[in-house]
C-alpha cells in the first residue's frame, strides 16, 4: 500500500462513525497525486500492488472527486462469479501478434486460466508500454505478471511491497531462473514467452511450486479488453487513451477503474469510478448536468462528477497537466467541456456487483 493509501485510509478510520472530512481527502490527494504520477510515469518505476488492502467501513456521503490514486478496499471471499475481462474480439493474443504488445491502454495480449486462476486487477501503462495482470492460484497470494516488448523496462520497474516499502527487483536475464526478492520471502521469475515478449513473475510470498503453478495459468493466445466494467466510448478532440488500471479484488462488495487521458505533451485528465456496497449515499446537489443526467462541478472547477449511478463515484478530474509541466508557458489542459464529452459517453454496467453484467 502507497503513501497516499495509508493516508485516506487513516482518514477513514479517524471517521468510521460520521461523515467524512472530504476536503481533507481532496488536500492530501491533490499534494501527493502529482508525485504519484511522475513515479508511475517514469519509465524506473511502474508500481504495481502486491500488498494487501484495507477496508472503507461506515462511510456515508462520501465525496471522492479528485482523488488521483487508488483507493483500499476490503478483500472478501466472492459470493458471484470471479471478474473476468472481457475478450478483446478479433484482436490476436502475444502469441500469435508479439508486436502488439504494450501498444494499446484499451487491449491485454494475455489471459489467464480461469478454472484455476482469479483476476485481481489489470493495468496497461501507454508510456512503459507495458501490461500486467494481477492474480492468485487457488485462493493463494498475489502474484503479478509484467509484459512488454523491452527487458529494460521490466528490469527498470519495481514493485509495491507492504506498507509504502518500495521493493527493487533484481535484474533478470529472462531466461526462465528464478530468483529471490531481497529478503522479503518473495521471488521474480523472467522469461520469453514468445520471441520479442519479455515476462516477470513476481510474488511477495510463496516457494519455487507456487511460482510455477502461477506461470502455468498465463495464456498468451488470447486478448482481453481492459476497460471493464467501464468503458469510454467518446474522447474529446485530439485526445487519447493513455493508461487503464483496474482492480477487482474486492468484488462484488467494491472496485475501482482508472482511466488516464492524454492531449499532446502537458494535458492529463483521471477518469475514476469507485464502486462500493458500503456507500450508504451519495451527494444529491447536482449543478450541471451531462447527457440530461444530473451531475456536480466542484467548487474549484476541477472535476465533475456522474450523480445517478447506486453507490458508486463516476469522476472525471481534468484541471491537470503531466508533472513537470510550467503551465506559465501556454500549455493548455482539459476543460468542462471535455469532461462533459468523456462522461456522456461513458458506459456503466447496471449492476457492478456482477461480472456477468459487465460485457
Amino acid at each position: 500500500m502507497t503513501d497516499l493509501d495509508q493516508r485516506i485510509a487513516s482518514v477513514l478510520r479517524e471517521r468510521a462513525e460520521g461523515e467524512i472530512d472530504t476536503r481533507r481527502l481532496l488536500r492530501v490527494s491533490r499534494a501527493q497525486g502529482r508525485r504519484r504520477q511522475l513515479r508511475r510515469r517514469a519509465a524506473t518505476g511502474t508500481a504495481l500492488t502486491l500488498a494487501g488492502i484495507l477496508g472503507l467501513v461506515g462511510v456515508t456521503g462520501t465525496d471522492f472527486t479528485g482523488l488521483p490514486g487508488r483507493l483500499p478496499w476490503i478483500a472478501t471471499t466472492p459470493t458471484v462469479a470471479p471478474p473476468v475481462p472481457p475478450r478483446a474480439d478479433g484482436v490476436p493474443g502475444a502469441a500469435q501478434r508479439p508486436d502488439l504488445v504494450g501498444g494499446d491502454p484499451r487491449v491485454l495480449h494475455l489471459g489467464l486460466d480461469t478454472s484455476r486462476a482469479r483476476y485481481l486487477g489489470w493495468n496497461i501503462y501507454g508510456w512503459t508500454q507495458t501490461e500486467s495482470i494481477r492474480f492468485s492460484v487457488g485462493g493463494g497470494q498475489p502474484v503479478v505478471v509484467e509484459v512488454s516488448r523491452s527487458a529494460q523496462r521490466l528490469n527498470d520497474a519495481a514493485i509495491d511491497g507492504p506498507g509504502s516499502q518500495r521493493i527493487t527487483v533484481p535484474p533478470l536475464a529472462f531466461d526462465g531462473g528464478v530468483q529471490p526478492l531481497g529478503t522479503t520471502g518473495g521471488l521474480a521469475k523472467g522469461w520469453q514467452p514468445v520471441p520479442g515478449v519479455y515476462a516477470r513473475v513476481t510474488m511477495l510470498v510463496g516457494d519455487r511450486a507456487a511460482l510455477e503453478r502461477a506461470v502455468d495459468v498465463l495464456r498468451w493466445d488470447e486478448a482481453r479488453r481492459c476497460e471493464a466494467p467501464l468503458r469510454l466510448t467518446t474522447l474529446p478532440k485530439d485526445a487519447t487513451l493513455t493508461d487503464c488500471d483496474v482492480d477487482v479484488s474486492a468484488v462484488p462488495n467494491g472496485l475501482r477503474a482508472q482511466y488516464t487521458i492524454g492531449r499532446g505533451e502537458s494535458a492529463a485528465m483521471y477518469v475514476r469510478l469507485m464502486y462500493g456496497a458500503q456507500i450508504a449515499g451519495s451527494r444529491s446537489d447536482g449543478n450541471r448536468t451531462v447527457d440530461g443526467r444530473p451531475a456536480y462541478l466542484s467548487p474549484d472547477g476541477a472535476t465533475l462528477e456522474l450523480l445517478d449511478i447506486p453507490k458508486a463515484h463516476l469522476v472525471a478530474a481534468f484541471g491537470w497537466l503531466w508533472p513537470g509541466i510550467d503551465p506559465a508557458k501556454g500549455y493548455v489542459s482539459f476543460t468542462e467541456a471535455d469532461a462533459t464529452t468523456v462522461l456522456a459517453g461513458a458506459q456503466v454496467p447496471k449492476d457492478l456487483s456482477d461480472p456477468e453484467t459487465w460485457d
